[in-house]
């Protein structure tokens, strides 16, 4: 049967593991994106299409008629998942994807030694071509005549244009989750590349950003590299004869859905355990991934600065940092995560007692320790290099009644965050430090009211009504 609304993104909403014994375990996908669309697609009829992400996806899509793994018997909602060739996959995702265009949007190189564009550069190119061909194929399958495709993000720009070719009856919306770089920098991309990435997404009616700035950036590109006609007041690209809209949409958490999670036996239970660890302490809490623009590095070296700079607080305070794993097939992941565990062991070496653990570290995935933490924080760190949204500087507010945010500036969440937030500068560790001592001292009454605002802006625009207003702009 056709769908009239289908999404498309790499990662899918749940995932499987194969057990030696050939056994097939399904759990829920991970990620932001996946996290916010789930809310969305949860009880709709829409139709999911995802790529097979690990031995154990490709084994369910394999034996699923056509990958629809919800006509296989499993409790997924509508979903289709493509089992697309190991090797294709990992040089999209790996090579392109993950090392190309995210370090590019998020302003990521070392420029005097990286990137290099080569010969297998254009084989990982090549590959990243047809995994997006991939899903424009399958879409263009599933769709219902006029339907409505919401494709998202930066693994699959070329993907809305390819569409276009195969069903120029649907409309199209494709969704950038990360940040956008300014012309100077998107320019590192190879001329022709950089041009079809553009165009690309020029090939969907609609094209949503998550904060004006980053839709911006776009436009900017648009017109420096591809000499398009744009109008920034009214946000139209027009190019090779075709119209593209541009919209701004701050994803936000369903406040409800997330303090009900956070209510459940397993999180109450971690409570009591890091309850036990902490004491009465006061909490300076950070959940991240282990990813280069997290800057965690930063973040633990600010701590390590205010310890130096305000020793009346040594014994009275704990940063609970939790690093999770992410993206450990590449090289400079697996660096960056040593160099976390190293900066934890220096603080750990020079301030912790018999009495007193000044940092708790945890490298171990744990979503239910993640929700325990959020309530019990009096100061959440938030201070990536750059970051699309960051939905952890939103979460936070709705799960804890008393939490002041430090929170940088190069987060997207800082256009509706910033004004009840301790803004910092990501690269200065000595303004970070000055930022976490300002919000521990700051006074219960505002340290409430600025929270209860937070709350208010983190939940302005929810999961569904998130989708919702981009498949309206559509209409």
């Amino acid at each position: 049967m056709s769908s009239n609304v289908l999404i498309a993104s790499n990662r899918g909403p749940v995932s499987f593991t194969l057990s030696d014994d050939g056994a097939l375990t399904m759990r829920r996908g991970g990620g932001g994106l996946v996290s916010g669309l789930s809310e969305a697609f949860k009880d709709s009829d829409m139709l999911w299409v995802c790529a097979a992400l690990s031995d154990g996806d490709r084994s369910a899509a394999r034996l699923a008629p056509g990958g629809r793994l919800d006509q296989a018997g499993y409790d997924t909602g509508r979903l289709r998942m493509l089992d697309i060739p190991p090797a294709t996959f990992h040089r999209a995702y790996n090579a392109v994807a993950n090392s190309t265009l995210w370090f590019v949007n998020h302003l990521l190189y070392n420029t005097p030694t990286m990137p290099h564009f080569d010969t297998r550069f254009r084989r990982e190119w090549a590959s990243y071509q047809e995994y997006n061909g991939a899903f424009a194929l399958a879409l263009a399958e599933e769709a219902a005549h006029g339907a409505k495709v919401m494709i998202q993000d930066y693994h699959l720009t070329l993907a809305p244009a390819m569409l276009r070719v195969e069903r120029p009856d649907v409309r199209i919306a494709h969704f950038s989750h990360t940040p956008w770089a300014p012309p100077e920098y998107f320019s590192l991309l190879p001329d022709d590349v950089a041009a079809e990435v553009l165009s690309g997404i020029l090939g969907a009616d609609h094209a949503g950003f998550l904060t004006s700035r980053w839709a911006a950036a776009f436009m900017d590109c648009c017109a420096a590299i591809l000499g398009a006609r744009v109008d920034r007041a009214g946000r139209t690209v027009t190019y090779e004869g075709r119209t593209t809209r541009v919209g701004v949409h701050g994803l936000g958490v369903d406040g409800d859905a997330l303090r009900a999670r956070a209510a459940e036996p397993d999180v109450e239970a971690r409570m009591t355990a890091l309850k036990e660890q902490v004491g009465d302490r006061r909490l300076i809490v950070r959940i991240d991934r282990t990813e280069l623009s997290k800057n965690i590095v930063r973040g633990l070296m600010a701590y390590r600065e205010f310890l130096a700079d305000h020793p009346e607080w040594h014994g009275r305070v704990v940063h609970l940092a939790f690093a999770y794993p992410s993206r450990h097939d590449l090289p400079e992941y697996r660096e960056y995560t040593a160099a976390v565990q190293r900066c934890a062991k220096e603080i750990e070496d020079a301030y912790a007692t018999e009495e007193w653990d000044p940092l708790i570290l945890n490298v171990h995935d744990d979503y239910p320790r993640s929700l325990a933490a959020y309530r019990l924080a009096d100061v959440l760190l938030v201070n990536p290099i750059r970051d699309g949204m960051n939905l952890v500087a939103k979460e936070g507010p709705i799960l804890s009644p008393r939490c002041a945010l430090v929170l940088s500036r190069e987060a997207g969440a800082a256009t509706e965050l910033g004004a009840d937030s301790l803004l910092v500068n990501p690269f200065d560790v000595s303004g970070t430090a000055a930022a976490l001592h300002e919000a521990l001292i700051m006074p219960e009454d505002e340290r409430a009211e600025r929270c209860a605002r937070l709350r208010a802006a983190a939940t302005a625009l929810p999961p569904r009504r998130w989708l919702a207003e981009q498949l309206a702009a559509l209409s």
